[in-house]
């Protein structure tokens, strides 16, 4: 006790902070709870159950470190009752030497929800050529719950390899809905999408939404860094383009509390959520079933040794907790 009374006599004076920086979005209630009344009740989500309300947002693979990140994230997942989503399968459509860097079933177990990922480039071609069956044959060889298609016109426009999109997303995934039975989940990858966009797409039956909006990893920047220095300048501008996961979790919420039947019922808001507290802010605001994805976040500790992973993610669940237990958001 003396040496903890030491410590706090030493750290006094550097531990101050201004008022200005109290987080606005909470009030902290420290009369109202205990650090027993925090507890997270395992929840339907993607026709599993959750045992918390995280997401492992969609990363790599077929790289040479892919595989043991993603086993990684599956053990973290199975471990905690996180739900994952794998990174870009594509490669697995040509050949299956990286199989095993994306087979992760055996490894998050059958109760939580695993979701493979391809392009909407890809669909789109595979719709074009009639092979689209080869996704539902991928889903089934990785016993997936079902396919995230992320939509990228900007990332694709900018990367040096890039894909020609020949017509619109939403018509693209309408078409593959009317022909598979894949549950779906519709991502962008960093810039978030506008309310037109949102609309139209939660008017069509996916299991899902995730934002990956504007606010994390901006794939713009992405394949910007890998371009030339001209390009660099002249599209510069187009990667600050885009929409943060609170302003479309405000518009998904205006569509639902507006009346509008939307076929679309469940949200992973991501993009920007860089701590348990942002997690926690949007999933109190948002009005349809949530969790909140992160990426980054999760990469920068799922490279190495899997207990720097597993703490990262008991410490968010841990916050989760004392935030359900003494925060209240302002102006819900």
């Amino acid at each position: 006790m003396e040496q903890r009374k030491n410590d706090h006599i030493s750290l006094a004076f550097s531990s101050r902070v201004a008022p200005a920086l109290a987080d606005p979005r909470f009030t902290y209630e420290p009369m109202l709870g205990s650090h027993l009344r925090g507890d997270i009740v395992p929840f339907p989500f993607l026709g599993k159950t959750m045992r918390v309300p995280i997401w492992v947002s969609s990363m790599t693979g077929g790289s040479r470190e892919a595989g043991t990140i993603n086993r990684n994230l599956a053990r973290a997942c199975n471990e905690f009752g996180m739900g994952m989503g794998l990174g870009s399968c594509r490669i697995l459509l040509e050949n299956s030497d990286h199989f095993d860097d994306f087979n992760m079933r055996g490894i998050i177990g059958d109760e939580l929800p695993l979701f493979a990922n391809i392009g909407i480039v890809q669909v789109e071609e595979m719709l074009a050529n009639k092979s689209y069956r080869k996704l539902e044959d991928l889903a089934g060889r990785l016993e997936a719950d079902g396919l995230i298609i992320h939509v990228n016109p900007v990332q694709e426009w900018l990367q040096k390899e890039g894909d020609v999109m020949k017509q619109s997303p939403i018509d693209t995934i309408e078409a593959f809905l009317s022909l598979t039975n894949l549950k779906i989940i519709v991502k962008e990858v960093g810039q978030g999408m506008g309310p037109a966009s949102i609309m139209q797409l939660m008017n069509l039956p996916i299991a899902a939404f995730e934002f990956a909006a504007f606010g994390g990893t901006n794939f713009a920047k992405v394949e910007l860094a890998r371009s030339s220095p001209l390009l660099r300048e002249q599209y510069d501008p187009l990667a600050a383009v885009g929409h943060s996961a609170g302003e479309m979790l405000d518009t998904v919420n205006a569509l639902v509390t507006g009346g509008k039947p939307l076929s679309c019922r469940q949200l992973i808001v991501s993009g920007g959520i860089h701590s348990f507290l942002d997690g926690y802010y949007y999933l109190s605001k948002s009005v349809l079933p949530a969790v909140y994805g992160q990426a980054s976040e999760f990469l920068r500790y799922a490279r190495g040794d899997y207990h720097e992973l597993q703490a990262y993610v008991a410490g968010q669940i841990n916050g989760l907790k004392f935030a359900k237990a003494f925060l209240q958001i302002r102006n819900r």
